[in-house]
């Protein structure tokens, strides 16, 4: 017998796709987001949207404006160093507290997230490219089971995810050059899971994302794909 979705269950889900939009682009900064038409398009009440609104904006997604509305908030490589510092400390403690062994199923999701990352390479899109982030990164969360980490390292991650795209659209990352870096990334840490080594996985994702930082921060000086 299938259970109706809890009001826990709606709210992550409205929560995620809202969040998801966002680090997409599929809300620019800056947009207003109507309560009304979130609110008509979910079929759901205000509260609860209010909710989610809420939740994004401690994440630094949106920004309230009393009297005006809700807007998407912008992203900027400069503003966000501590950040990327930070996210780079919580990659090695994922390895180290709580490691959680995949399971067979878990594995078998890395396997197909190594397939797309393949396929990205011959085809390399901004969008596609984003989203394969975003499922890897959620997968990857799975491989501890600290949880104040994993939410702590959530919020950091989504605060950065839009940078990409931006820098897609401004030509300051090349993005075929990136998918076959990540490409290699998601082998790399497969490669690592397989033998049972968390703590090589860990220091795998930790290295790519600092080297990704420093690009990102080169293509953002000279304005060029890459330097």
């Amino acid at each position: 017998m299938t259970h109706p979705p809890s009001a826990r269950d709606r709210f992550e889900r409205l929560h995620t796709v809202l969040r998801d939009r966002i680090c997409l682009l599929d809300y620019a900064p800056g947009t207003r987001l109507s309560e009304e038409a979130l609110a008509a398009e979910f079929g759901v009440s205000r509260t609860p949207l209010r909710r989610v609104l809420g939740r994004l904006e401690t994440e630094g997604l949106v920004q309230s404006v009393h009297g005006v509305g809700t807007f998407v908030t912008d992203v900027e490589i400069g503003e966000l160093a501590q950040t990327y510092q930070l996210r780079l400390e919580l990659a090695e403690l994922a390895g180290r507290l709580s490691p959680q062994p995949p399971d067979a199923a878990l594995m078998a999701e890395f396997r197909t997230l190594s397939d797309r990352a393949r396929a990205l390479t011959d085809a390399p899109d901004p969008r596609t490219f984003t989203q394969l982030n975003m499922d890897f990164f959620l997968a990857r969360l799975r491989l501890t089971g600290n949880e104040p980490l994993r939410e702590i390292a959530e919020r950091l991650y989504v605060r950065t995810a839009r940078i990409w795209m931006k820098s897609v659209f401004a030509s300051r990352v090349d993005l075929r050059e990136e998918s076959e870096i990540f490409r290699r990334e998601i082998e790399d840490i497969l490669a690592a899971l397989a033998i049972g080594d968390f703590h090589a996985a860990s220091l795998i994702q930790r290295a790519h994302l600092s080297m990704s930082f420093e690009r990102l921060k080169a293509g953002g000086r000279d304005g060029t794909a890459h330097p």
